[in-house]
């Protein structure tokens, strides 16, 4: 098996807030075009952990490292999709999608081919000129998901953007979401407490304890795509996950 190249390295991240220890001494890495998903118990530190990869807080120990240099912001394109649907209500779904590659003062072409291309993997060509207000929630987060990769982000943060929505809508996200990512390569740490979406998605799952949040186990997932809920490997991998998270 070819060995991939370390895209993100988390060396020892710890986050204290006062004698509070969220974070304990987190080390991971996140290899070049691989998709991540973490998991764990509600309350143990997911939301702070996001907030120290995208810069919003600092760790008190430890690092953060993108192609073996510090993370930082200016120099690094960290793209982020939250829970809440975030399009700008102000612009067209063609200009949400092409919004971060203006801000980066891309070449016009460039930003023509990128905008061209997600609008086509995301099926969006009749709804180009709609605004979000004109939109379902779900399509307005696809838009916002759009947006996100359409920059080739360093490192794509995914904070359970399909928390608001029924099942059958899920699927369809995360069907769409898995299409985009292997149309462009890009490297994704996916945020959730659902242990099915994380079977489903991701190609390893990092489990992590109870606060203060340590890696408790990472559990790889080696099913070919798509893949199957009814699947017996598939059935047995989640029930590993759901143990690891069950019994500490």
């Amino acid at each position: 098996m070819e060995k991939r190249e370390v895209k993100v390295q988390v060396n020892h991240l710890t986050k204290r807030f006062g004698d509070l220890l969220v974070l304990d001494d987190i080390s991971f890495e996140i290899n070049k075009g691989e998709f991540v998903c973490i998991v764990g118990p509600t309350g143990c530190g997911k939301t702070t952990f996001l907030n120290l990869l995208t810069g919003l807080l600092e760790p008190t120990e430890g690092e953060i490292l993108i192609d073996g240099e510090r993370a930082d912001p200016k120099k690094h394109s960290i793209s982020f999709v939250f829970q809440e649907p975030s399009a700008f209500p102000w612009l067209t779904a063609q200009q949400n999608i092409e919004y971060g590659l203006r801000i980066k003062k891309k070449p016009e072409q460039e930003i023509v081919s990128q905008r061209e291309k997600i609008i086509g993997l995301l099926g969006l060509e009749k709804y180009r000129d709609a605004y979000p207000h004109e939109m379902s929630v779900s399509m307005e987060q696809r838009v916002v998901i759009g947006r996100a990769f359409a920059l080739n982000p360093d490192l794509l943060l995914m904070d359970e953007p399909y928390g608001q929505m029924d099942i059958k809508m899920r699927y369809y996200l995360e069907d769409e979401v898995i299409r985009l990512w292997q149309a462009t390569g890009s490297t994704v740490l996916f945020i959730t407490h659902n242990l099915e979406e994380a079977t489903y998605l991701a190609e390893r799952v990092l489990i992590l304890t109870n606060k203060p949040a340590k890696i408790k186990t990472s559990i790889d997932v080696d099913l070919p795509r798509p893949r199957q809920i009814a699947d017996p490997k598939f059935i047995e991998i989640r029930k590993e996950i759901t143990d690891m998270i069950k019994w500490w």
